[in-house]
């Protein structure tokens, strides 16, 4: 019953918006203007729309004596953004509550971050129950409302596992991650739809978040958001900072916010070096799973790898080197001595990264420089940076001594190696580190400074190497924030690999809302290798053997150039999503601008069924599309949109399990 009801939601949600091209219209900017001046406009037509969040000065609601409240706006518009930035001042305490506001013109999409200040000569009562967002939406009064949401990563077949939840009158819903890591077990990236209409909210803290949701009896919707922990004092003269929330309006079905969503990221998320995009398709390449990360590698392996990978034809753009490259015992997590353990690496990494630059190759390099490790340079020489102490913990990014030297240590070190791309992972749960730092009167202040200085962190590394990509990972997908995206890229979506069924399903999930990610495999099977195929590819392969089929290895990898773009286009799940073992699964990239696209396919090792015809979306009615299967020698086929979209690409898999890629491009009338 449970299936066939999720089945059901699935077929509705797409077939809203079949032949819609995923621009904003103009009703979408109009309702992302009136919300934005709702709250960041001249005047508050509303006492309790003074504040778009809310907190309580000792017991109090701030909102409740607006009279208390000076408010201040300041506004400057570019070509595609309004930024707004609202002062309140209580004049009670001297506490000043600052949003930072932004319009996107192009996008029916709005954001603010929250901040606190203490302008006052004493210390400011109590604050506490900070909320960046706490607000009512009454558009959803007396409709039905359902709320698509996703797991967050927890190293799972599971992970980004879509979760569809009716929100019926009187009910509330209350989500939060675990450990301080913001994309751990609960993802805070939701859709909630409407029967013509929807919104998707993002709620963006690199640290522990919580969310309240709730339709009261009337179905309005109100939305509660922001970090989880908050009770302190701030002192005179400082300044704290909230989460960011992000809203975005739509009309239609769900897959059209999303598309709508997949575009703004592009424009205005994704990070752009050389003011482009990443690049679609990426190759990475390592030697990870030969030799223990880099625990037993040393520069002679790195060369031979290098040289292999490229004798066989496979077009690099990085040479990936992971844990375990500085001194740590032959254990990778002992973490805290960040110089190239010359006994391995003679003259460290520069002839490794010559090398690969002469050969066009770049260079990635991994870093944990929060996790410390006892018995290292840092415990040794520094434990009063360490929340753990000389026992090791976590490097207090919140302590400006600790930050500036890291900054200028790690830029040496990318500097002196050749190093392109900086890769900082994870792998501990900061929460109870921050908690235990805190004293009764600053609950929640550790937790704040730690997440400002790390932001920090990557802001000067990104000022200093301008056009270096950063590759955000956290024990895989467990720190993948908005405000982080916007500054990095995951290239290991999840440190659940390899397996086939649960990655088909990372990619039908994730795609909704993250237009790149990556992921990696040394399996050598078609289906294995084709399953893990998206934006940014990992060949983990052992070039040590000589009787694996490089060249059918390399033909499957390098034709992904035939369709990479499309990656960049809209997103349409083809199959309702599963693990199951019997299923077919399959999705869609389109790209209405250049008429072009791709479909991924997979049949599962117990599914009877070996054709299927799959409805596509976005196409142009009257064109003619001409479908080709990539790996396969069989004839393209020359359909019209209104046959692919009406009756659908016909799919044929003999085999089980096997996977199927076809390409579409509009055939140019003569």
């Amino acid at each position: 019953m449970k299936q066939t009801f999720l089945i059901t939601i699935f077929l509705i949600s797409i077939s809203f918006g079949l032949h819609a091209q995923t621009t904003s219209l103009p009703e979408e900017l109009s309702s992302a203007s009136t919300s934005f001046e709702r709250w960041f406009g001249e005047k508050v037509s509303r006492p309790e729309d003074l504040f778009p969040g809310s907190l309580l000065i000792g017991d109090t609601p701030a909102n409740q004596n607006t009279e208390e409240w000076t408010r201040e706006i300041k506004k400057e518009k570019s070509n595609d953004k309004v930024t707004s930035t609202l002062k309140l001042t209580h004049t009670k305490t001297g506490l000043i509550v600052r949003y930072k506001a932004i319009q996107y013109l192009h996008f029916p999409v709005i954001e603010w971050t929250a901040y606190y200040k203490n302008v006052g000569g004493k210390n400011t009562p109590i604050l506490q129950d900070l909320k960046t967002i706490d607000t009512i939406f009454p558009d959803f009064s007396k409709q039905r409302t359902v709320l698509h949401r996703n797991k967050g990563d927890n190293c799972t077949a599971d992970s980004y596992e879509p979760i569809i939840e009716p929100m019926n009158t009187d009910y509330e819903i209350k989500l939060a991650n675990t450990g301080g890591r913001p994309t751990q077990t609960t993802f805070p990236y939701f859709n909630f739809q409407r029967e013509d209409a929807g919104l998707i909210f993002a709620i963006s803290w690199a640290g522990q978040w919580s969310c309240r949701f709730y339709r009261d009896k009337e179905g309005t919707l109100s939305i509660q958001g922001g970090q989880e922990l908050t009770h302190f004092t701030l002192y005179p003269g400082e300044e704290v900072r909230g989460p960011m929330v992000v809203l975005l309006f739509y009309l239609g079905d769900k897959q059209r916010g999303q598309n709508l969503w997949r575009q703004w990221m592009i424009a205005h998320n994704l990070p752009h070096p050389y003011g482009n995009p990443p690049k679609v398709p990426m190759l990475f390449a390592c030697s990870s799973h030969q030799y223990g990360e880099m625990v037993n590698a040393n520069t002679d392996t790195q060369l031979m790898f290098i040289e292999k990978y490229l004798q066989r034809g496979f077009s690099l753009d990085y040479w990936w080197m992971d844990a375990g490259w500085y001194p740590c015992d032959g254990q990778w997590p002992k973490t805290g001595t960040w110089v190239v353990d010359e006994t391995r690496f003679p003259g460290g990494f520069k002839p490794i990264s010559d090398f690969a630059h002469n050969k066009g190759v770049k260079i990635l390099v991994w870093f944990e420089p929060e996790r410390v490790h006892a018995g290292t340079w840092l415990t040794e020489n520094h434990p009063e940076w360490i929340l753990g102490g000389k026992e090791g913990g976590l490097l207090n990014l919140g302590n400006t001594q600790a930050r500036e030297w890291l900054i200028n240590h790690i830029d040496n070190i990318l500097t002196k190696e050749g190093i392109d791309l900086y890769r900082q992972d994870f792998n501990m749960d900061p929460l109870d580190f921050w908690r235990k730092n805190d004293t009764p009167d600053r609950q929640g202040i550790t937790e704040i400074r730690h997440i400002e200085g790390y932001f920090a962190y990557w802001d000067e590394l990104l000022r200093r190497h301008p056009n270096m990509l950063i590759d955000s990972c956290a024990s895989g997908g467990r720190r993948n924030d908005l405000e982080t995206l916007r500054r990095a890229v995951p290239l290991l979506r999840s440190d659940y690999i390899m397996e086939p069924i649960g990655n088909q399903c990372h990619t039908w999930a994730l795609s909704e809302w993250f237009p790149f990610f990556g992921t990696g495999t040394s399996k050598t099977s078609d289906y294995e290798v084709m399953s893990v195929l998206c934006p940014s590819f990992t060949a983990c392969f052992d070039q040590r053997q000589d009787d694996i089929d490089w060249q059918r290895l390399m033909n499957i990898i390098e034709q992904r150039k035939l369709y990479a773009e499309s990656y960049y286009g809209d997103y349409y799940p083809l199959t309702p999503y599963s693990l199951e073992k019997n299923a077919w699964i399959a999705w869609q990239f389109n790209l209405p601008s250049k008429g072009t696209g791709m479909i991924q396919a997979f049949r599962r090792e117990e599914s009877d069924t070996e054709s299927m015809r799959l409805p596509l979306h976005g196409l142009e009615l009257e064109a003619k599309y001409r479908i080709t299967q990539l790996h396969k020698e069989t004839q393209p086929l020359e359909l019209t949109g209104k046959e692919l979209m009406d009756y659908g690409v016909p799919l044929t898999l003999p085999e089980k399990p096997s996977a199927l890629f076809v390409v579409y491009k509009k055939i140019k009338e003569q």
